[in-house]
């Protein structure tokens, strides 16, 4: 048997290798990565990594683990084409592997920024550790840095950046930063905590162009005009699925990678995982794209159990997200979508969370600094228990378990009697 090909070994890919052993599966795996580096965390890119030389990259998984799992590692190689009918993949350099299964997790990449001078020394964008170092290497250089879009990436760099005494301007063409990410108090919040450290953010304003002189650049120019001295320009203005190889096998494509309830693709022998896929999400009902490493890792899992017979119901995990933003952990458990009731939630004469409704049906919660209260928010919302939408119930955290574990236990009681 020729086995499984894994293509991507991110934070989706990797972990379907390790859940196929996991689940007792016992042919071949072979996993490939266009990266040259041991499979990493992807989130201390934009952090801790990009702080000096003295961090270190942190693998998913020691190479030990893939030598004792018995999984193929093939670091660097580029995938360029799928024969269905062969059922082979084709790399850049010549050659080519056979396979029964095929799971592509090829993420995404970043979206260009379609200006004069995006190609300029000193522009980058964060994928990859080797973006990462690159930025790193300049810092020592680098007085003022402009980071253009306000998402979680911009962000995160942004608090780490300004920290370290660099000058650092956000330029967001939305209204507000974290765009539809999260909701207007949380991104009010989150902009005000990094104006207080000195973060310069600059919303509703677009970027004209970037100038430079010898190759380098020196400043970026807005679209209202002015000129904004930079001589690091960090560019984070979203991503997009990286499709081009489930094309060459003409795979159904829609946002993404097209998967059902289960992650196979329109071809019977590919199944796709992670940020590529656009999937029948089951708490929206409706088919999305999500860019989330518990999407990708739960994912994984669930097709392991898939391949190796064990998976019956689609998949239907209940979405969850995090951002370490400075000295802010914003959680977000949940999905909103359409005509939605927020109540908003202050503790100790700040924003603590706000909570989302859905004809009276809580969907989504968003917390900062409130690691607890996102994992009842997500037990909440997964057993589908919502809790009082009156404000000042809300602010009491212990009613809220206290209400939560009397109804499980009515629950509980009920379904005994039956």
């Amino acid at each position: 048997m020729t086995g499984i090909l894994i293509i991507g070994a991110g934070h989706g890919g990797t972990q379907l290798a390790a859940s196929l052993r996991k689940h007792g599966y016992g042919s071949a795996i072979t996993l490939v990565s266009e990266d040259p580096e041991l499979p990493y965390h992807k989130p201390p890119l934009s952090k801790s990594f990009m702080q000096s030389s003295d961090q270190k990259i942190q693998p998913l998984r020691v190479e030990a683990f893939f030598e004792s799992n018995d999984i193929e590692l093939r670091m660097g190689e580029i995938a360029t084409g799928i024969d269905r009918v062969a059922k082979r993949v084709t790399f850049k350099n010549g050659k080519s592997l056979a396979y029964d299964q095929l799971v592509l997790a090829t993420g995404t990449e970043a979206r260009k920024l379609n200006c004069r001078g995006h190609d300029l020394d000193g522009v980058f964008s964060i994928r990859t550790a080797a973006n990462s170092r690159a930025i790193r290497e300049r810092l020592d250089h680098t007085t003022d840095v402009v980071i253009i879009g306000g998402g979680f990436i911009g962000l995160e760099s942004a608090a780490m950046l300004v920290k370290q005494g660099h000058c650092v301007t956000v330029l967001e063409l939305a209204p507000n930063v974290l765009g539809r990410a999260v909701s207007t108090e949380i991104a009010e919040a989150v902009t005000c905590e990094l104006q207080q450290t000195g973060v310069d953010i600059r919303c509703s304003l677009g970027v004209d162009h970037i100038a430079g002189e010898d190759g380098c650049v020196t400043h970026v120019v807005t679209t209202s005009g002015e000129h904004i001295a930079a001589q690091l320009v960090i560019v984070g203005i979203g991503a997009i699925p990286c499709t081009s190889l489930a094309e060459t096998a003409q795979l159904e494509i829609e946002n993404g990678i097209c998967v059902d309830g289960n992650l196979k693709t329109s071809s019977s022998d590919i199944y796709a995982i992670g940020d590529c896929v656009s999937f029948p999400q089951v708490q929206l009902g409706q088919r999305i794209r999500l860019e989330s490493i518990q999407n990708a890792t739960e994912q994984a899992d669930h097709l392991a159990i898939v391949l190796t017979g064990g998976a019956t119901n689609q998949y239907a995990r209940l979405p969850w997200f995090w951002s370490d933003i400075g000295v802010m952990k914003l959680q977000i458990a949940g999905l909103r979508n359409g005509e939605i009731e927020k109540v908003v939630v202050h503790r100790d004469d700040r924003l603590a969370a706000v909570y989302h409704y859905s004809a009276n049906k809580l969907v989504s919660v968003e917390t900062i600094n409130g690691a607890g209260e996102h994992m009842l928010a997500r037990k909440m919302i997964t057993e589908g228990f919502s809790p009082s939408k009156d404000a000042l119930a809300l602010t009491n955290l212990a009613s809220i378990k206290e209400s939560f574990k009397q109804w499980k236990t009515r629950i509980s009681t009920l379904s005994a009697s039956l």
